[in-house]
């Protein structure tokens, strides 16, 4: 077994850290006390190549493997989760559904554009009714001759309200299965189609300068070119999207715990109480011994799911417990980091403030915590 990063990936990893560093870090406080998404950062992020990492060069993509994308994914995390949410988003949920699901003529009109961080995608799936239960949708989508007429709203879309989104992929029923069930199929909306409308979400606990929105269809025309894939595919389609998002969700977890961690360990060596810094002291090193080993735990484990993908070998399960112990791994972290902290922690001046905000989403978004336990229990035989 080879755990050795490639030089590819490891030059990502420097040169994401070091943008992070320097262009993410001086903004991040201010951009979540303001709620402010920052196109400028956004675009800044395009250029250096951090949306359409997994695209083939044939649509402006960097054309790299999966395991560089969570890698970047992981690096901006690890400063602040608002911008590494928006390019996970960016990427998984936005460019991946037209990436792998769309026409040749869908992905030359649009991949381009989003590679280069030119502009955003959203993609459609929550509603007011249906979270964990995807299944609840009540977005129609009734066709009219060569249209569809689509009706309905979703809710807590990311990069779906800004003014670089080009539109929306979304997912609606479109008719009744043999089974009983409902059918989906999704349909590429954009941004200025009559009747379409989407609104900014704000006073969010977490991700404050990340853009979450709800999005309202009345009446909304697209040709019957806009329909992604074919029609019935769209629940396979959600959930195999899915499965990716939850590797970047996983990176985003595992980002922010070495954050926090990072931050914990610095303060642990400056900070005297009774005369010596408070590392020193085995209630405190031993929280530190333990967030240090459960990083290296969650890297090996995410790492492994991103291998498997790479591979085009079955990796659904592994995105599953990636995402799950990642995210819940961040919690563990980040609440040792404040405590390290002391009163310092629960003050916006520190890092750590914001990182025990940022964590509590992980454990909801791209499938809650228990969906996740529902998930792998199905792939163990329970």
């Amino acid at each position: 077994m080879d755990f050795e990063l490639n030089k590819e990936q490891q030059m990502i990893r420097k040169e994401v850290r070091k943008f992070a560093k320097s262009e993410i870090s001086p903004l991040a406080q201010e951009l979540d006390e303001n709620e402010e998404f920052s196109p400028e950062l956004t675009r800044k992020m395009g250029e250096i190549g951090l949306f359409g990492m997994f695209v083939s060069e044939e649509y402006e993509g960097q054309g790299m493997d999966y395991l560089s994308y969570i890698i970047a994914v992981e690096e901006l995390a690890r400063v602040d989760g608002s911008q590494a949410a928006t390019v996970a988003a960016g990427n998984s949920l936005g460019v991946g559904p037209l990436y792998y699901f769309g026409t040749e003529e869908q992905k030359k009109r649009y991949l381009p554009r989003l590679c280069s961080g030119e502009g955003l995608w959203g993609f459609g799936l929550t509603e007011p009714t249906a979270g964990s239960d995807a299944g609840g949708s009540k977005t129609t989508a009734v066709q009219d001759g060569d249209e569809w007429v689509i009706n309905g709203s979703k809710i807590f879309i990311t990069n779906a309200a800004t003014d670089m989104t080009l539109g929306v992929t979304v997912q609606a029923v479109t008719g009744t299965r043999p089974s009983g069930k409902p059918e989906y199929t999704c349909f590429i909306v954009e941004r200025d189609t009559p009747g379409f409308k989407a609104v900014p979400m704000h006073k969010k606990m977490m991700w404050r300068s990340s853009n979450t929105a709800e999005l309202y269809f009345d009446n909304v025309r697209v040709p019957r070119e806009n329909m992604l894939g074919s029609k019935g595919d769209g629940f396979h389609q959600m959930l195999q999207t899915l499965d990716g998002g939850r590797l970047s969700i996983g990176a985003m977890g595992l980002g922010g715990a070495q954050g926090a961690y990072d931050a914990a360990l610095k303060y642990a060596q400056e900070r005297e109480q009774f005369g010596q810094p408070i590392g020193k002291f085995q209630a405190v090193a031993f929280k530190l011994a333990d967030c240090a080993t459960e990083i290296e735990c969650a890297r090996n484990l995410l790492y492994k799911a991103c291998w498997l993908r790479n591979r085009d070998k079955p990796f659904a399960k592994e995105a599953a417990m990636a995402k799950l112990y990642c995210s819940e791994l961040m919690g563990r972290v980040v609440n040792h980091a404040v405590q390290t902290h002391g009163g310092y922690g629960l003050m916006k001046d520190y890092d750590v403030e914001r990182f025990y905000r940022d964590q509590k989403l992980l454990d909801i978004g791209e499938g809650t915590s228990e969906i996740q336990r529902l998930v792998i229990s199905r792939y163990i035989g329970c």
